[in-house]
């Protein structure tokens, strides 16, 4: 039995997105709700990847295309390719996530001379078939044979230029005929062979055109950029057209339930009156607001707002749909979860959990990991008016503040951004081949397009600034010139832009750092409530610790001590301590150390009163804290031939020249560091050991609650912790007596230790995995060059799927941890574990750490909300595996 590639829209429903792809399983869904649905088929996802199997339609495909066409003429009324009464479709992508990647709208497809004609004399309207034509040509042209767009607009613009006008609806039929012949011409120039006039060779190709664009390097960049599996592929979905271009009396239009930018409860959209569907989006015209429907046609609007209360309810979220609007009906082409704004996310999702609509588990769990760390954007801060040198204005079409070099082309951002150059990337207008530029830049801005232009969209989805419809800027990307109210800008020029205001200001302009909102506090204390993992901070300063707090860490899950002697004024007594020659010499930069050491430490439990604080004994690879070996050999070459030099200098700079050179690793993140520099040199540890007791003493006398652990670092032999924890616990017992209340464990870093978790187990009260240094271990990976020079190409060519120090590698690293926990749980079930690496703010190793049964992660304070509502997800989705459910209306929780 032959299989079956295509789906009618009577034939699905909502379930079936993995095979119709979500514009398809929405089409399906709308049309069994009794919406005004154009009819229609999906080919679906299936066929795509049979397509890439053997790189051509797949058997039977071409037979069932024109069965289904058939069936569509039956219900239109219309013959495909007849010139009497031409039955004309639109084609679409329709992955199965939104991806804005790949291939654009065709519309009008089945067009050709002769249709074209009997277009005209159906409707008697001679003008609107040839514009239909027109647009088919183009279209067609670039999306499925890639001539580029400018071809095209070059001769349009000639011709409205000879006649005399701005926009393409003031085009005549006259004009429109001499624009169909140049736009035929353009074509065969182009491609070598005529535009197609049989209809299903037009099919065909644009069929295998949507296929092939799940492969274009735009498509590609944005599923790396937001974790989609290449296998998913798309499906095509073909639907009987409607004509939003008939006259004064028809439009197109994009609306969505709530405001995506801020989450409130009103509609929100653009339409544009004698237009067809990718005018909105393609931003050549700038639409009216959705709301002056309300005047302009009162019937229409009311049926707009009856349809999005009624699908808002059927999904249960807020949608983003498109329609149509022909010769006073409206139709509706499609409709899915609309894109928002991290700030939306958190409203909408509040305000539906707490109206009923949905639970808040729902609403925890519809949160968008990826876009949630950019929820609390920095704004330009207008009360520094000496900053302020406001350019023009713009629509405020994604929140945020950006301050960088000015971009005029996605790939200049991209390179820029490689050398760590912030840039803002400024365009008439974006296309989805401006993805990589989108997501390498740090705001968008285009002097055209609305609120729902690809720009538009695009940003908002990465939760990125963007200013559109900036209609004062003249941007000449040949020339590299963005040209403004009489000023003219040069690319790498810097430039600022308030996404939340519209407002473009030359120069570099002062942010101000956001703060909560009470929507999101809500949600934060929904997700508390849920998670069964606790939070907590990486922290090495007392201000840092107060951040943490307030971001609602309930701890400091690492202080690492050796950040603490970074600072200017410190670094020399350090570099002291370390290239002391001899006991004496080391004990008295110690001495100096000790107040200081007190002092952060007392600062810390004060931030942090009556939650836990681990502090990591000092773990530094020492060239960190080594002078320059260059600079001193520099100095002491210049000072070998300065007749006058100072004797004293010139004996001390050889001495610690040669210091520096017995110091010397070759592999410094695997020498003398760690547990091994206390155990060599044991009154570094007693010096800090001493430190934070002395420290605890005060906090106690004062009346707090100081809760103090001890982390003693890179473990890799039962017997380093047992003979560091007795130094630690005399010392401990010296000042505070033998229940002294400090908890000591250790970080699992090493291979080693985490295979002789058991034994390791019995000196500690806590295992803290280090998982940066693990996972460096485990691949033998030195994260600063792998990541500078062969990962990103592994990643490319799909040697590993994730960037393993960004995302837990659940293979290798993941199994060293499951066995540290099952080992050491098996000699202390009460033993607490954690990871407190980056990975302990990333979502899905969050998802894997709550897998694996650990107590907490700590992250670095900004991150602590992320944290937080990704381990209530983890918990969530746990439950759901569990039970062997789904987790309901859960499309932002992405599951590892």
């Amino acid at each position: 039995m032959s299989r079956k590639w295509i789906r009618f829209f009577t034939e699905g429903n909502a379930s079936m997105k993995q095979l119709l792809g979500g514009k398809g399983a929405n089409l399906a869904e709308m049309t069994r709700a009794g919406l005004a649905v154009p009819p229609g088929f999906t080919v679906t996802t299936d066929a795509c990847r049979a397509f890439y199997s053997g790189e051509k339609l797949p058997d039977g495909l071409q037979q069932e295309l024109i069965q289904s066409i058939q069936q569509l003429e039956g219900e239109k009324r219309a013959i495909f390719g007849d010139k009497s009464a031409p039955l004309l479709v639109s084609v679409r992508s329709g992955s199965v996530e939104s991806m804005p990647g790949m291939m654009d709208t065709i519309l009008n497809l089945g067009l050709n001379d002769e249709t074209a004609e009997g277009l005209a004399t159906i409707t008697g309207n001679r003008r609107f078939a040839y514009d239909c034509y027109r647009r088919l040509i183009q279209m067609f042209g670039n999306v499925v044979r890639g001539v580029p767009t400018f071809h095209f607009e070059q001769q349009l613009h000639a011709i409205k230029k000879h006649y005399g006008v701005t926009q393409d609806q003031d085009l005549t039929e006259e004009a429109l005929a001499q624009v169909i012949q140049a736009f035929q011409v353009v074509y065969k120039k182009q491609t070598n062979e005529s535009f197609p006039q049989d209809v299903y060779v037009q099919l065909y190709a644009a069929v295998e055109a949507v296929f092939r664009s799940w492969n274009n390097e735009r498509a590609k960049v944005y599923r790396r950029a937001h974790r989609i599996s290449d296998a998913q592929g798309t499906a095509v979905n073909i639907q009987s057209m409607v004509f939003g271009n008939w006259g004064m009396d028809s439009g197109t239009g994009v609306v969505f339930t709530r405001n995506p930018s801020t989450g409130e409860a009103t509609l929100f959209g653009e339409y544009l009156t004698n237009a067809q569907g990718e005018d909105v989006v393609a931003g050549t015209r700038t639409p009216e607001p959705i709301v002056t429907l309300s005047t302009s046609s009162p019937g229409i609007f009311q049926q707009i707002i009856e349809m999005c209360q009624l699908l808002e309810h059927h999904y249960r979220d807020m949608q983003d749909i498109e329609f149509t609007v022909e010769r006073g009906n409206l139709y509706i082409l499609q409709t899915r979860s609309g894109k928002r704004t991290a700030q939306a996310a958190v409203t909408i999702a509040v305000d539906m959990a707490q109206s009923g609509l949905i639970t808040k588990e729902e609403a925890v769990n519809r949160i968008d990991i990826s876009h949630l760390d950019k929820l609390l954007h920095s704004t330009v801060d207008e009360d520094d008016q000496q900053t302020l040198d406001l350019l023009a204005r713009g629509l405020p079409a994604s929140p945020g503040a950006a301050v960088g070099a000015i971009v005029f082309d996605a790939d200049t951002a991209v390179e820029w951004g490689k050398q760590g150059r912030k840039t803002v990337l400024v365009r008439n207008e974006t296309t989805p081949e401006d993805i990589h530029g989108v997501i390498a830049a740090v705001g968008v801005l285009t002097s055209r397009g609305g609120m729902t232009s690809h720009a538009a969209v695009v940003a908002r989805g990465m939760g990125k600034p963007c200013v559109c419809g900036c209609e004062a800027l003249a941007v000449s990307v040949s020339e590299q010139l963005l040209m403004v109210n009489g000023r003219t800008f040069k690319q790498g020029d810097a430039i600022s832009i308030d996404g939340a205001t519209g407002k473009v200001y030359a120069g570099e302009t002062h942010l101000r750092q956001p703060e909560m909102t009470a929507d999101l506090l809500t949600l934060l204390a929904w997700a508390d409530s849920i998670r069964s993992m606790q939070v907590l901070a990486n922290a090495d300063t007392p201000e840092d610790a107060q951040k943490a707090r307030e971001w609602g860490a309930e701890g400091i899950g690492l202080c690492r001590t050796e950040h603490m002697f970074m600072a200017k004024e410190r670094l020399p007594l350090m570099q002291q301590m370390i290239m002391a020659d001899t006991f004496e010499q080391r004990s008295q930069c110690l001495e100096q150390l000790l107040p200081i050491q007190r002092s952060d430490f007392e600062g810390l439990f004060r931030a942090m009163d009556g939650l836990p604080v681990t502090i990591r004994l000092l773990d530094p690879p020492l060239h960190e804290f080594l002078p320059s070996s260059e600079a001193l050999l520099k100095e002491s070459m210049q000072l070998e031939i300065d007749i006058h030099a100072d004797l004293a200098r010139k004996l001390e700079v050889k001495r610690l020249l040669g210091k520096v050179k017995q110091l010397h690793e070759a592999n410094p993140m695997m020498g003398l560091r760690g547990c091994r520099l206390g155990l060599l040199f044991p009154e570094i540890y007693d010096m800090q050991t001493t430190a934070i007791v002395q420290a605890v003493q005060s906090a106690r006398q004062a009346g707090a609650n100081p809760i103090c652990l001890i982390m003693l670092p890179l473990i890799g032999h039962v017997n380093e912790l047992k003979l560091l924890r007795n130094r630690v616990e005399k010392i401990a017992e010296q000042y505070l007596g033998v229940n002294h209340g400090i908890g000591m464990g250790t970080m699992i870093e090493v291979p080693r230790a985490a295979l002789t978790a058991n034994q390791i187990a019995e000196y500690a009260d806590f295992f803290s995995f280090g998982t940066n240094d693990l996972t460096q271990m485990t691949f033998g990976y030195s994260r600063d060059d792998a990541e500078g020079s062969f990962l990103n190409r592994y990643i490319e060519q799909g040697i590993l799927k994730e960037n393993p120090f960004q995302v837990l590698d659940e293979d290798g690293v993941g199994a060293l941890l499951a066995t540290a926990v099952q080992l050491g749980t098996q000699v202390k079930p009460q033993l607490k574990k954690g990871v407190c690496g980056e990975h302990g703010g990333d979502h899905q190793s969050i998802q894997l750490c709550q897998r694996l049964g650990l107590d907490y992660v700590s992250c670095s304070p900004f991150r602590v909300p992320i944290a937080r509502i990704s381990a209530a997800q983890a918990t969530l989705r746990l439950r759901a595996d569990e039970s062997e459910t789904e987790p309901l209306h859960a499309e932002g929780a992405k599951a590892v």
